[in-house]
């Protein structure tokens, strides 16, 4: 039997090593606290990199003191330093590994600041379904957390209206900003402030006013330089890039390159990579083009064609990342089933349900991915034959001037001149232009915008808007198919040389018309030219 002195002195040795135990614990998270302020000081002066180091050393102990919220914090942390050094695809697994551990302590907030850096990378890679999905999350939650009108809140606003700019919501992106710009004032955040004028800027930009661009854009330049603004490269290139944009419309080239001459002159090589930089080079080249200096313009488009190929590269390892990661996500809740289910026989049938279920998934999947394939190639084998029909189509002169008259309203001769200067504009290949629009052409007619809404509704069957997409991508299938050089260019700069304003918008048409994505016609007018030249 155990004394009383032994029950005393065994007491007294557990109390020793539990108060060893929590001594160590406390000197630890200590460190690692330590180790966390000093990575945030670095990432707050924009050393980014060195800022990792610490974060990788609090990490190292919060994993060995199995503190899941500490690691939680630290992986949000390397997410954001990674995102902001241009890092992006270590900037998708830092914020997935933040997501597994958030959802398992049921950590609220630091879900938000996870799913916020996440949407950040799925924006810059043209995943703005997901992105939209993954912030309309967080605005139904975050009036559950402490971020409720706060900066946190006016970030993930901005990301909103981000990802509305790019699908052309202008209204929306214009309320958003309005929100955002309220709660900015609210909390004196300058960098809200700054984030929602550029935004509104930009929206009237693309809508041509340009005098209420240029204040929008002037207020958020007046408080960055009044302010000591925390990383403000971004906000300070999208300034020079849409300023430039202004002054480039309005012919006044000199203004706007030098104000992208600013933003060239500050890069660091991990800053090419990122979206406007890579527009600014393209916009340098079209002003030196203007001022027929080409010389410089063959620099400038020959420097955006190299580092344009570097950003396409990088998006296409990130977007690689995040289908990774959501098959991991898939595969680690097989698992979890799979463990939980072998205790008991019926919970075994389950999960073999579960798997024989997700094999005819994938079956079914790899079915339609065969017949997408098999139909994909049969719609572009009858549009080659359109093509070719295009091609060999002769229209005369007697043809192109025949009008069969109908009731309009509108004087039989007036349809004729107007229908006769519309196929001069047509083969002008004016629609190719950024500006064409309705209004314009029917100021080119000598007419207006109704009356030549109906004749093109009823003479040529479609909308004009309908009218304008189809010109642009019956253009593109041709030249695509008949010009190699065309064909290397990027879909951004294919999109812009038929008159899109963004390749999102080219894609859609392209698609709607062919039922094809440009770059699967790109790469079988390759593959078909392979074949025709072996066969010779």
């Amino acid at each position: 039997m155990v004394s009383y002195l032994q029950r005393i002195w065994i007491l007294f040795l557990f109390l020793l090593v539990g108060i060893v135990t929590f001594s160590f614990t406390q000197y630890a998270l200590k460190d690692a606290l330590e180790y966390i302020e000093k990575g945030k000081t670095l990432y707050n002066s924009g050393e980014y990199i060195k800022s990792l180091d610490f974060f990788d050393k609090a990490r190292t102990i919060s994993v060995a003191l199995e503190n899941d919220s500490l690691i939680g914090i630290i992986d949000i942390r390397k997410g954001h330093s990674f995102l902001l050094s241009g890092k992006n695809e270590e900037a998708v697994e830092a914020y997935y590994s933040a997501l597994a551990i958030t959802e398992k302590t049921g950590d609220l907030d630091q879900q938000v600041r996870a799913k916020s850096g996440l949407i950040l990378v799925l924006k810059g890679m043209n995943q703005l379904d997901k992105a939209y999905a993954i912030a309309s999350e967080i605005l139904r939650t975050i009036d559950k957390t402490s971020y409720s009108n706060t900066k946190t809140h006016v970030n993930i606003l901005t990301t909103i209206c981000d990802i509305y700019l790019a699908l052309e919501y202008y209204q929306e992106v214009l309320s958003f900003a309005e929100k955002g710009i309220d709660i900015s004032k609210s909390i004196d955040y300058k960098e809200g402030l700054i984030d929602f004028y550029i935004k509104k800027g930009m929206i009237f930009y693309y809508q041509k006013k340009y005098e209420d661009s240029f204040k929008y854009l002037l207020d958020a330049k007046n408080i960055l330089e009044q302010n000591e603004i925390t990383n403000s490269f971004f906000p300070f290139i999208n300034i020079n890039y849409f300023l430039a944009s202004c002054y480039y419309e309005q012919g006044n080239y000199d203004k706007a390159i030098n104000q992208l001459e600013k933003t060239t002159k500050s890069l660091k090589e991990e800053d090419l990579i990122k979206p406007l930089v890579v527009q600014s080079y393209l916009l340098l080249a079209n002003c030196y083009g203007e001022k027929k200096d080409f010389e410089k313009a063959l620099y400038y488009n020959n420097e955006y064609l190299r580092i344009h190929k570097d950003f396409q590269e990088n998006r296409d390892e990130i977007v690689n990342t995040i289908y990774k990661k959501e098959a991991e996500k898939l595969e680690q809740k097989i698992n979890i089933i799979t463990e939980k289910n072998e205790t008991s026989e019926l919970k075994k049938q389950v999960v073999i349900m579960v798997l024989v279920l997700l094999l005819v998934i994938l079956m079914v999947i790899v079915f339609n991915y065969r017949r997408k394939q098999i139909n994909n190639k049969k719609v572009f084998d009858d549009l080659m034959i359109k093509v070719n029909q295009l091609e060999s189509k002769k229209v005369t002169k007697a043809d192109s001037q025949k009008v069969i008259p109908k009731d309009l309203g509108i004087d039989e001769k007036k349809i004729n001149e107007i229908l006769k200067r519309l196929a001069k504009l047509e083969s002008e290949e004016y629609f190719l232009r950024l500006d064409c629009n309705q209004r314009d052409i029917a100021k080119k007619l000598k007419t207006n915008h109704t009356y030549l809404s109906k004749i093109v509704r009823t003479y040529k069957e479609k909308s004009f808007t309908d009218y304008i997409n189809d010109l642009r991508i019956e253009y593109a299938v041709k030249r695509l198919k008949q010009d190699k050089k065309f064909r290397s260019f990027s879909i951004t700069s294919i999109a812009n040389e038929i008159g899109y304003k963004s390749d999102y918008s080219f894609a859609k048409h392209f698609k709607a018309k062919t039922g094809l994505n440009p770059s699967y016609y790109i790469k079988n007018i390759e593959k078909q030219e392979k074949i025709e030249k072996n066969t010779a």
